[in-house]
C-alpha cells in the first residue's frame, strides 16, 4: 500500500531500528516505546487487521513473536510483557497494517488500568454470547 507508513519502512523507505527480518516478517523498535524493547512484530504484506491476515502468516508473526520475546526477556530481564493488537479505529489501532506490540513491563512501568472500565454481567446474558459465538459459523 503506497500510503502505508510501514509498507514504508519494510522497503527501506523510512529508517527503522530493525531487529528482526525473514521472507514475510519484519520486526522493529517502536519509535515512541512504552519500555526498554518496546517491539512491533508484522507481516511484510498488507493486511489491515486480524481478519485480513491469512492464518499460516499470523502464525508466523506468533512463532516471531514469541522468539523476540525470549530475546528481550534474556537481554533487558523485565518483570513480564504486554502482548497486543489494536484492531480498527475504535481499538485504537492508528496504522491499518496488522502488526502485534511486545511491550515488556519493568519496575515503574505505566501499565493503562482497564479495570473501572469492566461489568460483570448475568449469567443469562454470559449464556446467550456463548450460544452465539457457539452457533456463528466461520
Amino acid at each position: 500500500m503506497d500510503d502505508c507508513i510501514f509498507c514504508k519502512i519494510i522497503k527501506g523507505e523510512i529508517p527503522s531500528y530493525k531487529v528482526y527480518e525473514d521472507e514475510h516478517i519484519f520486526a522493529f523498535l517502536d519509535i515512541k516505546p512504552l519500555s526498554k524493547g518496546h517491539t512491533l512484530v508484522l507481516p511484510k504484506g498488507h493486511y489491515k487487521g486480524i481478519s485480513d491476515i491469512p492464518e499460516e502468516l499470523l502464525c508466523e508473526v506468533n512463532k516471531v513473536s514469541k522468539r523476540m520475546v525470549s530475546k528481550i526477556q534474556k537481554k533487558f530481564s523485565p518483570l513480564g510483557f504486554i502482548i497486543c493488537q489494536n484492531n480498527g479505529e475504535s481499538a485504537g489501532q492508528t496504522i491499518h497494517h496488522y502488526h502485534l506490540h511486545i511491550k515488556p513491563v519493568y519496575e515503574g512501568t505505566v501499565i493503562p488500568d482497564e479495570t473501572d472500565h469492566r461489568r460483570e454481567l448475568s449469567k443469562e446474558e454470559m449464556n446467550s454470547i456463548v450460544n452465539d459465538l457457539i452457533e456463528e459459523e466461520v
